[in-house]
Parts: C-alpha cells; structure tokens; sequence
C-alpha cells in the first residue's frame, strides 16, 4: 500500500479509554488509510491492550496503524510504524529497533532542510504542518503551503500536511502537493466520525 489518503490521528481527549477502539472503526468504516495511536497519558501496559486492538482493526481494514513516538509500544502491538518528533528516538534507532519493512515518518514542521536529511537516512515519509490554526498544537510552528510545493519538487518520498485540517482547506494541501492528511479534530472531534472521515477520504478521489 502506498502512503495516501486521509491519515486520522486519535487524541485521548477526544476518544478516552477504550473508546478509541470504537472511534477508530468509524473512522475506518469512513475510508482512513493511516490510523495514528496517539496517547502520551494511559499507563503502558493499557496501550499495549488498546494497540493490539487497533492493529487488529487496521488489519480488518486493509489500513496502517502508526504509533506516535513509541517505538516499544510499536513492537508490543505489532504496528506497522511509528511517527517520530524532534524529541524522540533518532531514526536510525528507531530503524533499528523495528526493522527495514516498517514505515517510520518524521515531523518536519516547516523545514525542507530537515525533510531531506531525514529521507536520506531512510525515513518513509515526512510530516509538515501545522498548516491552519490547531486545537491539539495551538503553539506548533507555522507551515506554509510553498513548502509543500517544493517538497513536492525536491522529495521522492510521500508527504503528509497535519494541523487544523478540515474538509473545507483540504483541497488546498492536496492541491499543493500532500499525499496525506493527518487529521485529528476534523475526524475524531466530529459528531458523526464515519461521516467526517468518509468527506476528507473522498477527496483523494476526485
């Protein structure tokens, strides 16, 4: 499967517990092909329970699930991949540590430097944003989408623009070169969930 199409990202405030588990079929049903497990609060071992279900789903699916920042809590629920921030594990660690066949992505915020770098030390795709104004990272630095037409230039690898996506300016990253859309509370902030994610995956589509 190639890296495209809507990427949802679950956030513990909006999906507490176990309901992820329920939120993320829905989002699943709606067409995403990328589910991100993001939860930096839950103790270890009830995000090892809560991942093996979602790998579980993903798989029923046909879609990806990604860990956010972990790498042991990719390798104890057998994910696909992890996406990694400045602050964490270095690449090469986490490839390491995970194998030549997982997907590991890297947030690149506005930096086209650090994308390129980071595709020549093997990175399988490489995240931008936040490209409007974001609830989950209200002060994350600014993109702007010229980046994301250079990237496009300049990178071999997909590209993914995350950060106050809605299906009103989806269009406009898609247009300018995204492959994927990271989206948290477009989808999972929504009140019907099958419906938000179904909106923003069509547009692939088109």
């Amino acid at each position: 499967m190639k890296l495209s199409g809507l990427y949802a990202i679950s956030d513990p405030g909006l999906s507490p517990g176990l309901l992820v588990i329920d939120h993320v079929r829905q989002a699943l049903e709606g067409g995403a092909r990328i589910i991100q497990y993001r939860d930096k609060t839950s103790p270890f071992l009830q995000q090892v329970e809560i991942g093996k279900q979602l790998k579980k789903l993903c798989d029923d699916y046909q879609a990806w699930l990604i860990i956010n920042d972990s790498v042991e809590l990719a390798l104890a629920c057998e994910a696909k991949g992890v996406h990694l921030g400045k602050q964490d594990v270095s690449l090469p660690q986490a490839r390491s540590a995970l194998g030549k066949h997982a997907i590991i992505g890297v947030s690149c915020y506005n930096d086209l430097a650090r994308a390129k770098q980071m595709q020549d030390t093997d990175a399988n795709y490489v995240a931008f944003g936040r490209f409007f104004p974001s609830k989950t990272k209200p002060h994350a630095p600014q993109a702007d989408l010229n980046t994301l037409k250079q990237a496009k230039k300049m990178l071999a690898i997909p590209i993914v623009a995350i950060g106050g996506i809605t299906q009103a300016n989806a269009p406009s990253l898609i247009s300018a070169g995204a492959d994927s859309l990271a989206v948290i509370q477009g989808v999972f902030a929504q009140p019907d969930i099958r419906q938000a994610a179904h909106d923003i995956s069509r547009l692939f589509k088109v």
